[in-house]
């Protein structure tokens, strides 16, 4: 593994805001819940640990009873010349749906492209990519 991988905490639906977010990304997704995991700060089903694998890392979980639920604010997870133009605007399209467009995904005064939006579990991103790449 290398790089930074984000590690949200969701207030009860890890399970269903990662296979969301597998199905804008792909890759391979892991799901152990409390039982499976022999945690008992939590219920059963809800999730102790996920982690989605591929172009794009993220690793989640229902937050425990100490636990805060994640809240973005002054912040981005960015995804800047990750891929491919044709991917990156699928991304940027298909997060954005049930979520806001902060800045519409456009290009910018010095070339290249990009836009913010929120997704429908509150997750900011920042999408963009040199139009040559």
């Amino acid at each position: 593994m290398s790089g930074l991988t984000p590690y949200l905490l969701f207030p009860g639906n890890a399970a269903e805001a990662l296979n969301h977010y597998q199905s804008v990304f792909g890759g391979e997704l892991q799901l152990v819940d409390y039982a499976t995991a022999g945690r008992h700060d939590g219920p059963g089903d809800a999730i102790a640990h996920g982690q989605l694998t591929g172009l794009v890392a993220l690793a989640a979980a229902d937050a425990g009873a100490d636990d805060d639920a994640v809240q973005m604010s002054g912040m981005f997870l960015s995804l800047l010349g990750t891929s491919d133009a044709a991917t990156l605007t699928g991304w940027f399209d298909r997060l954005a749906q049930d979520g806001r467009v902060i800045d519409a995904l456009q290009q910018r005064p010095w070339g290249d492209f990009d836009g913010t939006l929120i997704d429908r579990y509150g997750i900011r991103w920042l999408i963009g990519f040199h139009p040559e790449d």
